[in-house]
């Protein structure tokens, strides 16, 4: 039984029945892109969130110096992208890392990574549909029509946020007004979550709050998707043509206003700083592998498919590193913390136009990710189906448009309705945690079927470098690097050295009696005892000291110690992540000495993994109760009507 759960298709089998059309439909997708289709699916995938939006924040923390981010980031997905291309060129039909996982590794493991692609693409697509409703409601705003009498059309908050930022943004606005900040001091998302939350219309006690443009998007790309691949290439390839013209154009006009005194201090947060942008730098890369669930729509896919995945990465980190340094040559790095940072600077300068072209834009590049994210999960689904992992409607092919049709309506569903629901910052992680669990095993993949002769090869392979060579001294040298020049973060690391909450963190956590007894001890330290209690701005007064004062003023503070210091099993808990790497980074040591095993899939296996233990324990619980779900519906469906266990059971008889 369980060799069972382990058993792998062959590269040759599932040649043969892409070539039957998987016998159990008569149509079959229509073959239409070629490598210009596919880097410019590519380019509409990673060009999106992170040229609009988060580029402004992570320029904000590295300053000018975030361009080496972007270069490792890349580098990092190149790696990841070298693995897709080898399997993609060695099995070219739908599926990505699904597929891929089934030839490696064998079933459980490949349900396992096509339960984890519905995760990184069913909430990629709830993140960017989320995101474009805040484009649009920001570009409704700053529509001024004098003649008309139009000065901005706003559509109410309630309908334009998901219902949990709505709460928590409530939640979060009472706990710092009560602790003595004013309404107008709130920041600005907090500010508009809370007005979201108390002008929303209620039913009974439940307030009717649902984020309805997003919902609109859904719908219109579905119903694209859906109509056939070369509609849906056709309006990639003219929003792509969009997009990158306007980006071309704030280079062509940004460059003259590039002041070079603003790149000086290249890095002023050092090293650190440039690191704190890593998860959405990473964000903004991750949809290239969508690419490769295109395959059986490819005119030559063992040739097209890896060509298009690296030309889309190789341009979409030129465009990247440019903007970025037009950006913090506009203006000074610390100004740029802002949602759409492309827009602000030019307002800085006072070129309204520019900025609402660049607005109009943001619109098209959101849009553009969306379809091609709804594009990849009919197709996930279409190969688990056609394997007997998921019941057989999900591989109907619709006879007049060739699409999934029924996988496709399933997915705007999915998407659809958690969109006007859930929280933003929620769905992101998870996406970019099955992301890159994903990577992780393709990159194991490549590294398991490198030395198999019985594995028909295609006609691209990755660049040979025996590993054993370099990973051991690199493993090593951070070591030594880290008990030398970071010894003491390294011994606090190891011994779980308890540290304080940080002031919002503290702040909030607390009930009225224990607030009330902070806002005293502020009152007697600034011999304020004649303001009244609420005129304190206590996490103003607490984020305003020195790290020494901090701890000081945490010490005196009459609070239970669990609400002060993270300590014990609270602190260590959030490094299991971390000590996973670790041990993993040991086997893969082990296994470069003893098998020879390939340099740049290993290096992609490590950096992904890495990147995986930056997202937090919180979200690999999260991701671990997802994959436990996933495990029980492939025990009650998958394990009995899979196709390989008809054909081991008609063996055995």
């Amino acid at each position: 039984m369980f060799e069972n759960l382990f058993r792998k298709k062959s590269v040759a089998k599932i040649l043969e029945d892409a070539k039957k059309g998987y016998g159990d439909h008569e149509s079959s997708l229509h073959k239409t892109l070629t490598v210009k289709d596919l880097t410019a699916f590519g380019i509409a995938a990673i060009i999106g969130a992170g040229i609009f939006s988060t580029i402004g924040k992570a320029s904000a923390d590295g300053g000018p110096a975030v361009i080496f981010l972007f270069i490792f980031t890349a580098v990092a997905c190149s790696f990841a992208a070298f693995a897709y291309a080898e399997f993609a060129s060695m099995v070219p039909v739908s599926g990505s890392a699904y597929t891929y996982s089934y030839v490696a590794f064998g079933e459980i493991v490949a349900w396992i990574i096509g339960w984890s692609l519905i995760m990184e693409y069913a909430i990629g697509n709830i993140t960017v549909a989320i995101s474009w409703s805040d484009y649009l409601t920001g570009l409704l705003s700053s529509i001024h029509i004098p003649a008309l009498g139009i000065k901005g059309i706003h559509l109410p908050d309630w309908m334009t946020m998901d219902y949990l930022s709505a709460y928590n943004g409530h939640q979060h606005a009472e706990a710092l007004i009560n602790a003595g900040k004013s309404y107008a001091n709130l920041d600005d998302a907090t500010r508009l979550a809370n007005n979201a939350w108390i002008t929303a219309p209620r039913i009974g006690s439940f307030h009717l709050v649902a984020d309805l443009p997003a919902l609109f998007i859904i719908i219109l790309i579905t119903w694209l998707v859906y109509r056939g691949m070369k509609e849906s290439k056709n309006a990639s390839n003219a929003m792509v043509v969009v997009k990158l013209a306007v980006i071309l154009l704030v280079l062509a006009v940004g460059v003259f206003y590039v002041d070079t005194a603003n790149w000086d201090p290249f890095a002023p947060n050092g090293v650190s700083g440039v690191l704190k942008g890593v998860s959405a730098v990473f964000f903004a890369y991750i949809g290239f592998d969508a690419i490769s669930t295109t395959a059986e729509e490819c005119k030559d896919p063992q040739r097209d498919l890896p060509r298009g995945m690296m030309w889309a990465i190789i341009i979409c980190t030129v465009l990247y590193v440019a903007i970025a340094l037009v950006l913090t040559g506009i203006v000074k790095y610390d100004t740029l913390a802002v949602g759409d940072p492309l827009a602000f600077v030019f307002d800085q300068i006072d070129m309204k136009v520019m900025s609402g072209i660049i607005a109009v834009s943001a619109v098209f590049a959101m849009a553009s990710v969306l379809l091609v994210f709804q594009m990849g999960q009919p197709r996930i689904w279409m190969s688990m189906s056609r394997d007997g992992l998921l019941p057989k409607r999900f591989s109907k092919i619709h006879p007049v448009y060739k699409t999934p049709s029924f996988a496709t309506i399933v997915v705007g569903f999915v998407v659809a309705v958690p969109s006007l629901f859930m929280n933003l910052t929620i769905v992101t992680d998870l996406c970019s945690i099955g992301t890159l669990f994903a990577f992780v095993l393709v990159c194991a993949g490549v590294l398991v079927l490198q030395n198999r002769p019985d594995v028909q090869r295609g006609k691209f392979r990755i660049p040979y470098a025996n590993s054993k060579y370099i990973i051991p001294v690199i493993f090593i040298a951070l070591i030594v690097l880290g008990f030398t020049r970071f010894k003491e973060q390294t011994t606090d690391f190891v011994t779980n050295k308890s540290r304080v909450f940080d002031p919002v963190s503290f702040i909030t956590s607390l009930d009225k009696n224990e607030l009330s007894n902070v806002q005293l001890q502020i009152r007697e330290n600034q011999q304020l005892q004649h303001l009244p209690q609420q005129s304190i701005d206590t996490e103003a007064y607490l984020a305003g000291l020195s790290e020494t004062e901090y701890q000081a003023f945490i010490n005196q503070t009459n609070v239970a110690e669990f609400k002060k210091i993270e300590s014990g099993w609270g602190l260590f808990k959030h490094k299991i992540p971390m000590y996973i790497f670790l041990i993993i980074c040991v086997f893969v040591t082990y296994y470069c000495i003893t098998k020879n095993l390939s340099l740049i899939p290993v290096l992609g296996l490590l950096s992904c993994l890495y990147m995986m233990c930056e997202l937090g324990i919180s979200n690999w619980i999260g991701f671990g109760i997802w994959l436990f779900i996933g495990l029980i519906v492939y025990f009650l469906y998958g394990a009995k009507h899979s196709k390989l266990n008809a054909a081991y059971k008609a063996e055995q008889q």
